[in-house]
C-alpha cells in the first residue's frame, strides 16, 4: 500500500521547520511552535495537518506581516544553505494567503520567491480572487522570468479549475484576461511550463469550447512539433467530445465515410478481469484519412443509469479502402475514483469523435465467501 498523503506532514518535518525559522529569527519560539503544530497531528488528514501548522505560524511569527514575511523569505534555501522547502511550504502558502491580502505586492513577491522550492499555485489564488486585475498585472510580469518555476506559476496558478484548489469563478466565466499569459508561454523552452499551458487551456475548454477551438486554430498553422503537441493536449476534452472545429484543427474529418465494426470476446465480464474487444475501422472514401479512435465505457451507477468515461485508443492514417484491426483489453478492476456496480454496461467506439459502434456487456461481481 502506498504511504498516505497525510504523512508528508509529520513531526520530524515540523522540527526541521522550527530549526530553519529559528536560524533566521533568534527570538522565534521553537518549542511552542513544535508543540502547537504537533498537538493532535496524527489524527488529521493532509490539509488539516497543514492548517494546524499554519495556525502554529500564526501564533509564533510576528503579527506584523512585513516582519513575518521577511523571516519567511530569509528562511528559504539559498547558496547551498538549507531552508524551508518541499511540503514545509504548504502551510506557508496558507499563512501568506490568510495574512497577506493587505500587503498585495509583498505577498505575491514572497510567493514568487517560494515557488522554486515548492509550488505557490495554491497561495496566489486568493489574491486573484480578491483583486483579479491587480493580481494579473503582477503575475503577467513573471512570464519572462529566468526561473522556469516562476514562469509555470504564471500559468498554473491562474488555471480557472486547478485541481485541489479554490476555483476562480470570474476566470471560469471569462478567461480572456489569462489568454495573453498562455500565449506568451506557449513556446516556452521547458516542457514543464508548456504542459501547464495545455492544462489551463483544457480547463477553459470545459466552459468555453468554441473559444478554445478557435484559439487552437489561430495558433496551429506553422506550429513547431512542441507547440502542436501542446495544442493537441490542450484539446483533449474537445476531441473526446467530438467538437467539429477541434477535430478539424488536427486533420480529423467527419466520420461519415469511416466504417467501424466492434466485437466483444465475451458478453459477460467478472469484476477484476478485463473486457476483451476487437475493432475494425475501414476508410470507405476515395481519399486518405486521419482517424482518431477512442472508446467510451458507459458504467452503471447506483441508480441504474449509465455514465460514460472516454479512453484513448489509437490514431492512424488510412488509405482509401484500407482497414485496420485493433484489439484491446479494458481492465475492470478496483480504482479509487470509481465505484463499480453489477449490471448491463455498454462500450461505444468513437471514430473521429462520433459514436460508430456499440455493444452491451454484463459486469458480474464475485460472490462473497460464506462465513
Amino acid at each position: 500500500m502506498p504511504e498516505p498523503l497525510k504523512n508528508l506532514l509529520h513531526d520530524a518535518l515540523i522540527g526541521d521547520m522550527a530549526d530553519r525559522l529559528a536560524a533566521n529569527a533568534p527570538s522565534f519560539e521553537k518549542a511552542r511552535f513544535v508543540k502547537l503544530a504537533t498537538d493532535g497531528l496524527v489524527a488529521l488528514e493532509l490539509m488539516e495537518r497543514s492548517a494546524l501548522i499554519r495556525d502554529a505560524l500564526f501564533a509564533t511569527l510576528p503579527e506584523d506581516f512585513p516582519e513575518a514575511a521577511a523571516i519567511l523569505k530569509a528562511s528559504l534555501p539559498a547558496s547551498g544553505r538549507p531552508g524551508l522547502t518541499g511540503w514545509m511550504l504548504l502551510p506557508v502558502n496558507q499563512f501568506i494567503a490568510a495574512r497577506g491580502p493587505n500587503h498585495f505586492e509583498l505577498s505575491l513577491d514572497l510567493l514568487k520567491a517560494l515557488t522554486p522550492h515548492f509550488t505557490a499555485e495554491y497561495g496566489i489564488r486568493p489574491f486573484i480572487h480578491r483583486d483579479q486585475q491587480r493580481a494579473l498585472a503582477i503575475i503577467s510580469g513573471w512570464i519572462g522570468d529566468p526561473d522556469q518555476h516562476v514562469r509555470r506559476l504564471a500559468s498554473e496558478g491562474t488555471r480557472p479549475r486547478l485541481p485541489w484548489a479554490m476555483r476562480l469563478p470570474e476566470l471560469i466565466k471569462d478567461p480572456a484576461p489569462i489568454l495573453p499569459i498562455l500565449t506568451a508561454l506557449m513556446d516556452d523552452p521547458e516542457d514543464y511550463v508548456r504542459r501547464s499551458v495545455a492544462n489551463s487551456l483544457n480547463d477553459i475548454a470545459k466552459d468555453h469550447q468554441d473559444l478554445v477551438a478557435t484559439f487552437i486554430a489561430c495558433h496551429i498553422k506553422g506550429a513547431s512539433s512542441e507547440r502542436r503537441r501542446l495544442l493537441k493536449h490542450a484539446s483533449r476534452t474537445l476531441l473526446k467530445k467530438g467538437h467539429t472545429q477541434a477535430l478539424a484543427n488536427f486533420g480529423f474529418a467527419a466520420a461519415a465515410s469511416l466504417q467501424c465494426e466492434l466485437r466483444l470476446v465475451k458478453g459477460e465480464v467478472m469484476f477484476g478481469e478485463g473486457l476483451d474487444f476487437a475493432i475494425r475501422v475501414t476508410n470507405g472514401s476515395k481519399a486518405a484519412q486521419s482517424v482518431m479512435i477512442d472508446y467510451a465505457i458507459h458504467h452503471v451507477k447506483a441508480d441504474g443509469s449509465l455514465s460514460p468515461k472516454v479512453f484513448k485508443c489509437k490514431t492512424i492514417m488510412l488509405a482509401p479502402g484500407q482497414s485496420q484491426a485493433i484489439e484491446r483489453c479494458h481492465a475492470m478492476r478496483p480504482i479509487t475514483t470509481r465505484r463499480y456496480y453489477p449490471g448491463q454496461h455498454r462500450i461505444a467506439i468513437l471514430v473521429n469523435g462520433a459514436e460508430s459502434a456499440s455493444q452491451s456487456f454484463i459486469l458480474k461481481m464475485p460472490s462473497s465467501n460464506p462465513g
